[in-house]
């Protein structure tokens, strides 16, 4: 990969592990993505519905780039149990080229 633009993180939270690993496993098989980090035991404080909630997540942060965000956003959306799934996208603006450059072969 020439450049870092195309390389992006995603930020998807999810209820428990078994639906975290569901989505990365689904985003994996169809080459949406090229790695999936389940980071456990987050407890997330937000407004829901005019109340204020607590509860504990799985953040998965899932490696990919640009061109594959719809198709992965897509694909969250159909398969999460949350009515408003996060989906937070963030440039990479810079990595590792050997790194980088693996992610994008991972993706064909």
């Amino acid at each position: 990969m020439k450049s870092t633009e195309k390389v992006v993180i995603v930020f998807v939270t999810a209820p428990d592990k078994r639906t975290a690993r569901k989505l990365a496993r689904a985003a994996l098989k169809q080459k949406l993505i090229g790695c999936a980090n389940l980071i456990a035991n987050i407890e997330s404080h937000y407004w829901w519905e005019n109340k204020m909630e607590r509860g504990n997540e799985i953040l998965l942060l899932l490696k990919t780039t640009s061109e594959q965000l719809q198709a992965l956003e897509k694909l969250v959306l159909s398969l999460h149990p949350y009515d408003t799934p996060e989906f937070i996208v963030l440039k990479v603006n810079r990595g590792n080229k050997r790194y980088l450059a693996w992610l994008a072969g991972s993706l064909q």
